[in-house]
């Protein structure tokens, strides 16, 4: 059923669909999952065409919208990026298969075998701003890790979304996976019916601006799994080499300030400062950054006066607040006040100060003396990744296939019964690991 049959149908019934989908996709073979994989990858090269003039439509249509420039970076595609996110499928059609890993394989007793066993969740509704590449990201995790998959993409994007949609259900159809197992729904008041369906859906991944996330999760029934900030620190330690701090904050803010894991707020310790901050501020204003700074700062380099506000702030663009720190306890405190727990950097020299900040820092990911741009799913080998979460349970960070599958205990016996086991003359479990 292709994307542009779909509309005829109820969403309670396209979501029946993608259940019935999902549970025969579950049982398909890795070889299987892997081969409707290539024919996504294949058929999404040969219609590269298609594709780039369906999002250069969407690009001219959000311009004259009025569009933020951290949203149009975001939405437009162009051929390398369209070129990177094929590659991910095929690289995601490398992985080992995350369905079906014995976990646990254990005799409770002679004859009594329990194994637990990773399968499927089950089907998964992602709500997406802008990105069209997301959309082949998640679907291709989807298929490896057998899940169904019902996608709604931002209206910016919705020329590229059902084009990229079509195809891929086009090329499932080739395929023993159903083209039921990927549905694109269209309209925003779909979003709200597609949180309702707590019957039918099993996980709810948001990927957009920080309200519209604490919308989904104030609104829904089903488990949510991602992050609504992007609240991200780089702290420059008083022992920090000053050619590899200069290099990280400058990657770090401006490689791709819409992205979620760009940094927010610089931290410098006190004693490096008067060093650091005016080569650091002299080559991210040759960069269009805009500075802003506490009076610390201020007393160094010019720069806009910070409020409050700055340091809770997701700019998602060319701007960047800068704090000068007493000591790397008043750093560590102030990211786990401000930060959202996405990613967090230090720079040093000092392995010591190093392991105390990515001990005592609260996030989803802390890097040391690199830039918090490689926290993404693509750069960890997960293939690619169906967003990022910042919750306290897992999964944590990008979430790849790991992330989209659960667990089931499987016991075989030969009539054992419970009662076997309890009582004054009970039978011992051996609880032998095979």
């Amino acid at each position: 059923m292709v994307a542009s049959e779909t509309r005829s149908l109820s969403l309670i019934d396209i979501a029946k669909n993608t259940r019935q989908a999902a549970r025969k996709l579950a049982v398909l073979s890795t070889k299987d999952r892997n081969q409707a994989l290539e024919a996504i990858a294949e058929a999404l090269t040969i219609a590269t065409p298609q594709i780039l003039e369906a999002n250069i439509a969407d690009c001219e249509a959000a311009e004259k919208d009025g569009i933020s420039p951290s949203l149009y970076a975001r939405l437009k595609l162009g051929e390398s990026k369209l070129k990177s996110a094929i590659a991910g499928v095929r690289d995601v059609a490398k992985l080992a298969d995350p369905v079906g890993t014995v976990q646990i394989h254990r005799e409770l007793d002679a004859g009594l075998v329990l194994k637990r066993v990773t399968c499927p969740l089950g089907v998964l509704g992602i709500i997406f701003e802008a990105r069209p590449e997301a959309l082949i990201q998640i679907t291709s995790l989807a298929i490896k890790s057998g899940n169904g998959v019902i996608l709604k993409g931002g209206r910016e994007a919705i020329r590229s979304c059902q084009a990229l949609t079509q195809i891929i259900q086009q090329a499932l159809a080739k395929t023993e996976v159903s083209p039921d197992t990927v549905q694109l729904l269209t309209t925003r008041e779909e979003i709200k019916e597609l949180l309702d369906l707590d019957q039918y859906v099993d996980l709810i991944i948001p990927r957009g601006s920080n309200s519209f996330v604490r919308y989904v999760q104030d609104n829904t029934r089903i488990p949510v799994l991602g992050h609504a900030d992007g609240i991200c620190h780089l702290y420059i330690d008083l022992s920090a080499n000053i050619e590899t701090a200069l290099s990280i904050a400058i990657d770090a803010k401006t490689h791709y300030p819409a992205a979620c894991n760009a940094i927010e707020t610089l931290l410098v310790h006190k004693d490096i400062a008067p060093k650091i901050l005016p080569q650091i501020a002299s080559a991210l204003t040759e960069k269009d950054v805009e500075l802003r700074g506490d009076a610390a700062t201020s007393e160094i380099i010019a720069v806009k006066p910070t409020r409050e506000e700055d340091w809770s702030a997701e700019y998602s663009d060319l701007i960047l607040a800068i704090k000068v720190t007493d000591s790397l306890e008043d750093a560590i405190a102030h990211i786990n006040n401000y930060g959202s727990k996405h990613t967090e950097a230090i720079v040093t020299e000092d392995k010591e100060r190093a392991e105390q900040f990515l001990n005592q820092v609260d996030a989803a990911g802390v890097y040391h003396n690199c830039s918090t741009r490689f926290a993404d799913g693509f750069r960890y080998g997960f293939g690619a990744e169906v967003g990022i979460s910042t919750q306290q349970m897992p999964p944590r960070g990008p979430v790849g296939l790991e992330g989209l599958v659960t667990y089931k205990y499987q016991v075989t016996g030969q009539g054992h019964i419970a009662a076997t086991y309890t009582g004054n003359n009970a039978k011992p479990f051996t609880h032998k690991d095979i």
